[in-house]
């Protein structure tokens, strides 16, 4: 059976370019013979346009845009009406960001009853927003970083209390974060209060709410990539060695000004501990497909586990297709390991009963 992968990206969001550049990575990995393959582009303003077939890798971002050639349709018109015995359609969101990565398209996807790659609703939601995220992940006792969280009319009404309330729980340095955004944008570190100031301001141009996260000096960050539904399995570890203080956007995007280091240089000890707290964290959402889950390491070989990204950057130089590349899982196997995770969620969906008849007792 071949499959009709439909590849949804761009989207309204801060990430959108992003999106597009991995987009435009997956095209060139997919295997045409298996594939029939059909961009569906979502513009920054919300406007959904679809694509004829590919018949190979897409050449550029600006031909994924789908300036010349591209139609534009209703969400709603995305449904399996033209599926045959050949084809199966799936639909895989390459999307980043809220609109996208937050639960909302996978709702949609949901209602269409399409199977698609990843995460479903709960858990796509749940990672996106830091907040309940962290505080899913304290309900499982996974030990954390101290952190607060503000909505944007609380500071607005009272910003000292907010600044001087991070100052007594957590201290400096601090990390700044939108509670719903990713890829680092609109982060920043704090180490006196007028930067603190700066950091919610910059934090809350992104979102209404944001999170500060207690800094950890000299702690290493590391990474591990989950893969699976109900039997998730786990990659090598890899580890970032940013050259600026922190990894940023402009670290991780513009300059290439940072190491990643794979597999990492740990014991065998701290990788069990990082396999089974990511596991723990990716049941914690209830997860499905993949998520890559990032952790600290302190000095003393305390772990923190500080997120799970449950689209995280899928280029083929990105950190999740690098940890399995070597984990002896190349770039296009991922992706169709990835489209049969969909379907394989999705057939057990179709399984749920959605009408119910009461028994009635015969009457003696």
């Amino acid at each position: 059976m071949k499959t009709k992968l439909h590849l949804l990206y761009g989207g309204k969001s801060a990430e959108h370019q992003v999106s597009l550049q991995t987009a435009l990575a997956v095209t060139k990995a997919l295997d045409t013979d298996k594939f029939e393959v059909y961009p569906l582009y979502i513009t920054e303003t919300g406007e959904w346009k679809r694509g004829g077939l590919l018949n190979g890798p897409a050449e550029s971002v600006h031909q994924l845009k789908l300036e010349e050639g591209g139609t534009t349709i209703a969400p709603l018109a995305l449904t399996n009406e033209e599926e045959t015995e050949e084809t199966q359609t799936v639909v895989f969101p390459l999307l980043h960001g809220p609109n996208g990565e937050d639960g909302t398209v996978q709702g949609m996807l949901e209602l269409l009853n399409l199977p698609y790659v990843g995460n479903g609703v709960l858990a796509s939601s749940a990672g996106m927003d830091k907040v309940i995220m962290k505080n899913l992940f304290d309900q499982a006792g996974l030990p954390q970083v101290g952190y607060a969280h503000f909505l944007r009319s609380e500071w607005e009404k009272a910003a000292d209390t907010t600044y001087e309330k991070v100052e007594s729980e957590l201290g400096y340095p601090c990390f700044v974060k939108p509670a719903n955004l990713g890829s680092s944008v609109g982060i920043s570190k704090a180490k006196n209060r007028k930067e603190l100031e700066a950091a919610f301001r910059e934090a809350f141009d992104y979102d209404r709410k944001i999170i500060v996260e207690q800094g950890l000096e000299g702690a290493r960050e590391i990474e591990i990539g989950v893969l699976g539904n109900d039997e998730p399995e786990c990659s090598v570890i890899g580890e970032i060695a940013p050259k600026t203080e922190f990894y940023d956007y402009k670290a991780k995007y513009e300059d290439g000004d940072t190491a990643m280091i794979i597999p990492a240089e740990i014991s065998e000890d701290i990788y069990e501990q990082v396999k089974e707290m990511a596991i723990t964290a990716f049941k914690a959402i209830d997860g499905a497909g993949l998520v890559r889950a990032d952790f600290f390491l302190t000095k003393e070989g305390k772990l923190y586990i500080n997120e799970v990204n449950t689209m995280p950057g899928f280029t083929p130089f990105s950190m999740f297709p690098l940890l399995w590349q070597h984990t002896d899982v190349s770039y296009p196997q991922l992706i169709e390991k990835l489209v049969g995770y969909a379907q394989q969620r999705h057939e057990e969906k179709q399984k749920i009963k959605h009408t119910f008849k009461k028994k009635i007792s015969p009457v003696d």
